[in-house]
């Protein structure tokens, strides 16, 4: 069991790490009491897995709920999604002083915290992440957002959460290709933060792929450390929150072309080993530094190439609407060691065509 803070001042909020919590959200929220009634957002496939159990948490602590649903997807992540959501608060009459439970992955936490963000000018809303890329990354930070046909997240605002509630025991009804997806990111921040927590992600490669209990909730909870520090002390991505993005430039392009088909944690993957490439062209990393990351990549099941069926021109184009362009010039998260990182826009299109190719 983990308690985490993200410290911003009077908006600080817990992260509860803990094995059987979904059980207990009801017992937390009756004692913060962060609204009058409770909206649960979630995915249809959510929904059916876990809604029973937090409607019943909730209920036994004298909480009013209801549940409002959602196709699965990343396809369902749009303003046509959250107009309908809206609607539907407003017909059961929800106001300012209730709250939204985002139950689900980063799909349904970016989706329903931009609802909470901007129904009624702004209500609370709570995470309760259910995938292993949520519950490391997502679900802390406070980004929110959604896509349009132009680029991924480019609507959205930075809204904290109240609290985040992480039980690592609704992992074992992942998918195979969605633990992956999170496990990408979590060998992220060993790659920009920690080479400690790298060698440990290495060497408990079999026990981290069997979720043991243990492994896996000292994982997250070194990922949500991390990520809370860095939010921290760089809420809204001025400077040092710029180092998550580390393999989001190209992930994210590569992403939008195989029009939301390959996962994001898989893109991110991708994505990861084009920004090492990089930082070898421009003489940041050793070749060697790089291939480790790559090697532990491939170790668990990951994809670090191109599909040479995505267009290369495509990706370009998104990379000019990426959220990190800045006057034009596309800025690239690069590494010069293991867990360390420099940020820059100095890559030359050749850089990026050789990679790319």
């Amino acid at each position: 069991m983990a308690h985490l803070t993200v410290g911003l001042g009077d908006r600080s909020y817990p992260i509860v790490i803990e094995q059987g919590c979904l059980d207990r959200v009801g017992e937390n929220l009756a004692t913060m009491a962060i609204g009058n009634r409770y909206a649960i957002i979630a995915d249809e496939y959510v929904a059916e897995l876990y809604s029973a159990r937090l409607l019943q948490s909730l209920k036994e602590h004298g909480l009013s709920a209801v549940l409002f649903t959602f196709p699965r997807g990343e396809a369902s992540k749009t303003l046509s999604t959250m107009g309908s959501l809206a609607s539907q608060l407003a017909a059961q009459r929800f106001g300012r002083g209730d709250c939204v439970v985002a139950l689900g992955g980063g799909v349904t936490g970016d989706l329903a915290g931009y609802l909470a963000s901007s129904y009624m000018r702004g209500i609370p809303f709570v995470q309760v992440p259910t995938t292993l890329l949520s519950q490391v990354d997502s679900s802390v930070g406070g980004k929110t957002g959604v896509d349009i046909p132009e680029g991924k997240n480019l609507l959205g605002a930075f809204y904290q959460p109240k609290a985040v509630f992480i039980d690592s025991e609704v992992l074992a009804t992942l998918d195979p290709e969605e633990l992956l997806g999170g496990l990408a990111e979590v060998i992220k921040y060993g790659v920009i933060w920690d080479e400690e927590f790298f060698s440990f992600l290495e060497q408990n490669r079999d026990s981290i792929l069997a979720l043991n209990p243990v492994d896996i909730e000292k994982m997250i909870s070194t990922c949500c450390s991390i990520k809370a520090e860095v939010v921290a002390r760089d809420e809204r991505e001025g400077g040092l929150r710029r180092i998550l993005n580390f393999g989001h430039t190209i992930g994210h392009a590569v992403e939008a072309e195989s029009k939301f088909v390959l996962i994001h944690g898989l893109a991110v993957s991708i994505g990861m080993v084009a920004a090492l490439r990089l930082s070898v062209a421009r003489g940041l990393l050793a070749q060697e530094a790089a291939q480790r990351v790559i090697d532990i990549l491939q170790s668990y099941g990951m994809p670090t190439e191109i599909p040479p069926e995505y267009s290369r021109e495509n990706i370009v184009s998104y990379l000019q609407v990426d959220k990190k362009v800045v006057a034009g010039a596309v800025f690239f998260v690069l590494c010069d060691r293991i867990g360390n990182t420099v940020i820059t826009d100095k890559v030359s299109s050749q850089q990026i065509d050789s990679v790319l190719s």
